[in-house]
């Protein structure tokens, strides 16, 4: 049986009914080539839904679900109609992702058959057995991805493969729907994306065959199996900082990769908050505070407000916010200076700029620069280079940031968080040093 190779950013042709025998389809990889075993019948491994768990199978060594097929849609991401959107940092072997339960869905986040069966595999993703892990479902991760044939868009029937994950968190979480403003629960994976470089960044698809032969032992279906699978089953959990995928590549983002796509909704989103802040630049600081605080606490520590520094005397930090990491019974809190800068969407934030944030920095102090248009070039360079602890929010992060602000406490109305935001400015500007939040 010959590799059928998958490369991460291979961009696959995925029509429901297509042939398993051609291996190219209208130009592209033929996604059910790739998926089906060529020496047997086996049902196909389809990508209709965002969660596709493929049946168990029962080998000599007793039941296994071979696979989980995860498909997400970045096309919706970011929209008032979507703001919980899945996120994808492939470059450094992350992916969070959101269940299928919906404000129409009835019961608890398992009721849902994608759910349940995530539900599953977190039990033996979880577990403190290489039995467990050896038996635990692999997800590969694909996402919908819009393709140009002769000036015109596709958007349906092609996928991206963005590689085979092993689960490393499982949350539940309360989601509200923009549309009918109701509540409902929900599952947030965090998503360890397994380092593939040995294989040349490709997965063996014969693997994924193996796992779903009934014919064979777990221990057998691993022959195939990559490196970093083999680490994680043998090691679990304390071994997923080295099998996670890493790409050595630079970070510096281009003007187009930090602003909305050209003409749409996002682009005008950004334009009418510099519009609105252009001449309430000091309320911007507001605005600025409430993104750093959604970003830095989202990461699992919890971010608690400060203040506003008042105009004029800043000193290069217009907001201060406290960090907490570790859990509540042993943690260490983290002083956070912020910049705000309101210009113009494609007018770029130099080094000179960045530099006096970075300046006030003590040790174990981080810092957040928030701006509604990009940093230059060199501004990224020296921050990388220097490793200086300075998270970066451009204005297509914070159009992000904004969308989903707006949809959690104002029902999709940015307006409404917009006059919130400058409604509470005011109140939060204070003189305090910024050591003092730490006794707060």
């Amino acid at each position: 049986m010959n590799p059928r190779p998958a490369g991460i950013y291979d961009i696959m042709r995925y029509a429901r009914g297509a042939s398993p025998i051609e291996v190219v389809l209208d130009g592209y990889p033929n996604y059910h080539y790739l998926t089906s075993p060529p020496d047997r019948e086996a049902p196909r491994l389809m990508l209709e839904r965002g969660i596709n768990p493929t049946a168990s199978v029962v080998g000599p060594d007793g039941p296994r679900r071979p696979l989980i097929a995860i498909r997400s849609s970045p096309w919706k991401a970011g929209h008032t109609s979507n703001p919980w959107h899945d996120e994808f940092d492939l470059d450094h072997g992350h992916i969070r992702y959101y269940g299928d339960h919906k404000s129409s869905t009835v019961g608890l986040p398992g009721a849902t058959s994608g759910n349940r069966a995530l539900l599953d595999a977190w039990s033996l993703h979880a577990g403190t057995s290489e039995r467990e892990r050896a038996l635990a479902p692999p997800l590969l991760v694909f996402r919908s991805i819009t393709v140009n044939d002769g000036g015109r868009r596709i958007v349906k029937g092609h996928v991206e493969f963005c590689g085979v994950a092993v689960i490393e968190r499982l949350e539940h979480v309360v989601q509200r729907d923009p549309t009918t403003g109701r509540s409902f629960p929900n599952l947030v994976l965090d998503l360890a994306v397994l380092d593939l470089a040995v294989a040349g960044d490709t997965l063996d698809m014969r693997w994924v065959d193996d796992r779903r032969d009934a014919n064979l032992t777990v221990t057998q279906t691993a022959r195939y199996a990559p490196e970093s699978w083999k680490r994680w089953v043998a090691q679990g959990r304390a071994a997923i900082p080295r099998v996670r995928r890493r790409v050595i590549s630079s970070r510096v983002k281009t003007t187009e990769e930090q602003l909305p796509i050209a003409g749409s909704v996002e682009e005008r989103l950004l334009q009418q908050l510099y519009s609105f802040f252009d001449a309430r630049k000091h309320a911007f600081e507001m605005l600025a505070s409430r993104i750093a605080a959604q970003i830095l606490g989202g990461s699992g520590a919890v971010y608690r407000d400060g203040w506003l520094t008042r105009a004029g005397g800043d000193g290069g930090v217009d907001f201060v916010g406290r960090l907490d990491v570790g859990s509540p019974t042993s943690n260490t809190p983290l002083v956070v200076l912020g910049q705000a800068k309101c210009v113009a969407p494609r007018s770029s934030v130099g080094p000179d700029q960045v530099a006096r944030v970075v300046a006030r920095l003590r040790r174990g102090w981080i810092g957040a620069f928030v701006t509604t248009g990009v940093f230059s070039r060199q501004a990224q360079v020296e921050i990388i280079d220097d490793q200086y602890p300075l998270v970066l929010v451009n204005g297509r992060v914070l159009v992000e940031q904004v969308v989903r602000m707006a949809a959690t406490d104002h029902g999709g109305d940015v307006d409404a968080l917009l006059r919130s935001i400058v409604g509470e400015y005011e109140s939060a500007v204070t003189h305090r040093r910024p050591e003092e939040i730490l006794f707060g």
